[in-house]
């Protein structure tokens, strides 16, 4: 029998970080920001391993069980290819399927395609459907709803998606189990671009000719995943049940997942500790609860899932308005940031700071860039040449647990020590959407998956086409610059890669002086669960999809 939720916190000595403010009689610097945190009992430079307490020799997978785990914060929708935030991916991603999935070396195997063909000249890409697939209320999936998700609903909400099919000159259903995608010409990373949560399959029969947006079926979703949309209690508990329909034969192993709602970080880590709940993905405990969680008994941990993703935080800085229009001022945020500061206290050492717009685990990475080093000097410099006048900025948290509360806090003491006037801004999930969306920010955390290639996960952030209102993942900055347009568009369609990479190369070093937006930290995210919770993280997306293979060992 398994305990009740927490519904109180534990009391953490270190919780009083939260309160930090950058009043007077506070911290005046960033080492004393260091000292303030390391004092309070914060486990410095303790990075998570890839793996740990390895699992004993493979068993042969066992029938039945539900799985209690944890989604924060609460999704505002769980509607793939609508909605495209983290926590909306990672319950909704075992209900919805793409075309494809992909091995933690990117390597693409089946999903709702069982195999693909692409012609000689690159261009030409045919999938054959598995047959028997049935969306969860019975009706069958069919190459007609391929066409109308890519072709119609994503090219309308999802500029992810979008971005790819602008290379696309056509989509067509050959017969009721095959679709040819005809590309307007060869485009490098096309066989990447299939991932559930950013190639969502949507069902033709259910929005076909309806506005998505208000469709009455976005209470209820309809998928062809392993698992079904079973309840929502809202702020308390989302309930997904096995799709015994599955036409993957065998497969899911569990009855079901409980994806329980719990606002307070440290009871989170208490619902792990006390057996509540079996899995914390990613980003569901506090950085500082680690280190102690992953030495309990019966726990096995894994940084592994991530791949697909390689999930990169950034600070938005609004190019339309104010300060963050001159370049020497996102120069000077740039430089006021002690990101390595960020990493070793606030993330435990997990994560990298990167050298710019491309990610480490990124292709193509200009590797002879001069990197933003820590310099409040030379952001006192940079803000006097401007002729900064202490107009104020605001930023934006992320609402996304005390970590990046703290971040967010750290971030505008940096701001305020060379002389920025910084005003910080709190709200819920649907707010920081809302805001981003409608460009209503000066500067505002975020992170942003990159894809394994630049033209699926990087170019969407910085190509002024993609600038448009509406959307809090394209380029919400609204960076503007023709040159970087045409070293994209050329990058994602040239052969070979030598040439990708020679404009790839160019394009970094105009970001690299322009400094659209801030480069924060490439993010380090274990993944902790019971060791009796077998075959979790099976792939680059990690719990995403994980509970379609997972089972547990009595």
């Amino acid at each position: 029998m398994k305990k009740p939720l927490p519904t109180s916190p534990s009391g953490l000595s270190c919780s009083s970080l939260a309160n930090l403010r950058p009043t007077a009689g506070c911290v005046r610097n960033t080492v004393s920001l260091r000292n303030m945190f390391s004092g309070l009992g914060l486990a410095l430079l303790v990075a998570l391993p890839l793996s740990a307490h390895a699992e004993e020799s493979p068993q042969e997978p066992q029938r039945g069980g539900t799985i209690d785990t944890i989604i924060q914060p609460e999704p505002p929708s769980l509607i793939l290819g609508m909605i495209q935030n983290a926590p909306t991916r990672t319950v909704a991603g075992n209900i919805y399927e793409g075309l494809l999935r992909y091995t933690t070396d990117l390597e693409p195997i089946p999903q709702l395609a069982e195999s693909w063909d692409v012609s000689e000249d690159g261009k030409v890409y045919t999938f054959h459907l598995h047959e028997g697939v049935l969306w969860h209320d019975g009706e069958p999936f069919t190459a007609a709803d391929v066409v109308f998700s890519a072709d119609v609903f994503h090219r309308e909400l999802n500029p992810s998606a979008r971005a790819v099919l602008d290379h696309v000159e056509s989509i067509e259903a050959t017969d009721e189990h095959t679709v040819v995608f005809t590309l307007k010409q060869p485009f490098g990373p096309f066989l990447l671009s299939f991932e559930a949560g950013t190639f969502t399959m949507v069902p033709r029969h259910i929005y076909e000719g309806t506005d998505f947006r208000n469709n009455e079926a976005n209470n209820h979703p309809i998928g062809t995943g392993p698992f079904k949309f079973d309840s929502w209690d809202r702020g308390t508990v989302i309930k997904l049940t096995r799709n015994d329909d599955y036409y993957e034969e065998g497969l899911p192993y569990l009855d079901g997942v409980n994806w329980h709602i719990i606002p307070d970080g440290a009871s989170r880590a208490i619902a792990y500790e006390n057996g509540t709940v079996d899995v914390l993905p990613y980003g569901t405990v506090e950085n500082f609860d680690v280190p102690r969680l992953t030495e309990l008994d019966n726990t096995c941990s894994t940084q592994k899932g991530h791949e697909y993703f390689s999930p990169f935080a950034m600070l938005w800085m609004n190019n339309r308005q104010g300060p963050m229009a001159d370049k020497r001022f996102r120069q000077a945020v740039m430089y006021a940031m002690d990101r390595e500061f960020a990493r070793d206290v606030l993330w435990n050492g997990m994560g990298e700071v990167p050298l710019g717009a491309f990610g480490s685990n990124a292709r193509f990475q200009n590797e002879d860039l001069t990197p933003y080093e820590y310099d409040p000097g030379r952001a006192e410099e940079l803000l006097d040449e401007m002729g900064y006048d202490g107009e104020e900025v605001t930023l934006l948290g992320i609402p996304y647990g005390e970590t990046w509360t703290r971040w967010t806090e750290a971030v505008q003491q940096n701001l305020k020590e060379v002389g920025i006037n910084v005003r910080t801004v709190a709200t819920d999930v649907g707010g920081w959407n809302q805001r981003l969306a409608e460009r209503d920010y000066d500067l505002a955390f975020t992170y942003l998956y990159q894809y394994g290639d630049p033209a699926l996960g990087i170019s969407r952030t910085y190509l002024s086409t993609n600038a448009e209102a509406g959307s809090p993942w394209n380029n919400v900055e609204g960076y503007a610059n023709p040159k970087v347009d045409e070293l994209f568009n050329a990058a994602a369609t040239a052969h070979p890669d030598s040439e990708r990479e020679k404009r790839y190369h160019e394009v970094q070093e105009i970001l690299q002086e322009d400094v659209p937006l801030g480069w924060l930290l490439e993010l380090g995210f274990p993944t902790i669960y019971r060791c009796n919770v077998k075959n979790l993280v099976n792939s680059s997306v990690g719990v995403n999809e994980g509970f379609r293979d997972a089972w547990i060992a009595e």
